[in-house]
């Protein structure tokens, strides 16, 4: 039987993550640490499975029972308002975090690491490949987050290598889903819980930035493949997102679309903010053959305004409209002319 921990188990990622570790029948224990600093208790409620233990703490100075086969490490915040408001902590918990959950793991046992884009920086290419090292600042306003997530890449590699630890790495690109915090900071949660409140959209910048949008549920089914389920023999890096690139202006348009009379406002460009995102996911379609983002991002809004909704307490208020006709058509349009080219959306 296999002792699980997971740190971040309280996030919106890691909670789905703890959700599909659970159905597995060779686990005897599953703890989450979680210090609630963007994790939230309510993502792990409905779940009554006894194996399920949550410790209230920070990574690093969490104290543990015992030595683990498997730790996944989702202990960071990932969206720059949160991360740039606490650079020190985002460090330390990506880093210090790492080097506190490394000595727990069992003998022979697995550390499985969610990275991130943001380690490609302002890329020069697109789109960007694992092999891509990037254009990164290591001193800019983000190299918390981004330097952080960077470091404990090269620390796990270098333990694979010196100590012949097992690691899992992969590089997730822009995530949206249920479960994501209502103030959250990001586009599509912004627009969202804007939309809903009744207040303007705000777009950093003109919006013409673009960004790969991939829906919790297919990212967390190619997680569960490759940390597990498909016994995949890869350390990686690996991409994991959507290869459809959208610029954040369009999405901002599509949501307005469904609180009619919203206005979209542009504000001060965020710093450093990069100007695309899209994954090369040559290596995760070797490697999960048949894995794609199988639901459009237009269909993700439409969920996660109905989540929003609900968890924002507004389900008896009027519901958003439908999929307007005309965006419903062209997602339509979008995933046929996607799925008649093979190519993830």
């Amino acid at each position: 039987m296999v002792r699980i921990l997971v740190a971040g188990g309280l996030g919106f990622i890691g909670s789905h993550l703890v959700e599909r570790l659970l159905r597995r029948d060779d686990l005897d224990e599953c703890l989450v640490v979680d210090n609630l600093w963007t994790g939230c208790p309510q993502n792990l409620d409905h779940v009554l499975d006894p194996r399920l233990r949550v410790l209230i703490a920070d990574v690093e100075q969490a104290s543990f029972d015992g030595r683990f086969d498997e730790i996944y490490h989702l202990a960071s915040p990932a969206s720059p308002p949160w991360y740039m408001a606490e650079p020190l902590r985002t460090i330390s918990a990506n880093v210090i975090g790492a080097m506190r959950l490394l000595e727990v793991l069992a003998p022979g046992g697995q550390f499985a690491f969610t990275s991130t884009s943001e380690v490609y920086g302002e890329p020069q290419v697109s789109p960007q490949p694992e092999s891509y090292r990037g254009s990164v600042d290591c001193t800019g306003p983000r190299a918390s987050y981004d330097e952080s997530k960077r470091c404990v890449e090269a620390m796990l590699f270098e333990a694979r290598r010196v100590l012949g630890v097992r690691v899992k790495v992969v590089r997730l690109f822009n995530v949206f889903g249920p479960r994501t915090r209502v103030d959250d900071g990001r586009a599509v949660s912004n627009f969202i819980s804007q939309g809903l409140r009744g207040a303007p959209l705000t777009i950093f910048g003109d919006g013409a930035q673009t960004r790969s949008w991939g829906y919790i549920d297919d990212i967390a089914e190619a997680l569960e493949r490759y940390f597990w389920r498909d016994g995949v023999d890869f350390a990686g890096p690996l991409n994991i997102g959507n290869d459809r690139e959208i610029s954040v202006l369009e999405v901002a348009r599509y949501v307005q679309g469904f609180f009619p009379g919203t206005p979209i406002v542009h504000l001060a460009p965020a710093p450093q903010d990069p100007s695309n995102r899209r994954p090369d996911l040559t290596t995760a379609r070797r490697v999960l053959p048949g894995w794609r983002c199988a639901v459009p991002y237009e269909e993700g809004v439409v969920r996660t305004i109905a989540w929003f909704r609900a968890e924002m307490g507004l389900e008896d208020a009027a519901p958003a409209r439908a999929m307007p006709a005309a965006l419903s058509a062209g997602a339509a349009n979008a995933h046929r002319f996607a799925t008649s080219r093979g190519v993830g959306i």
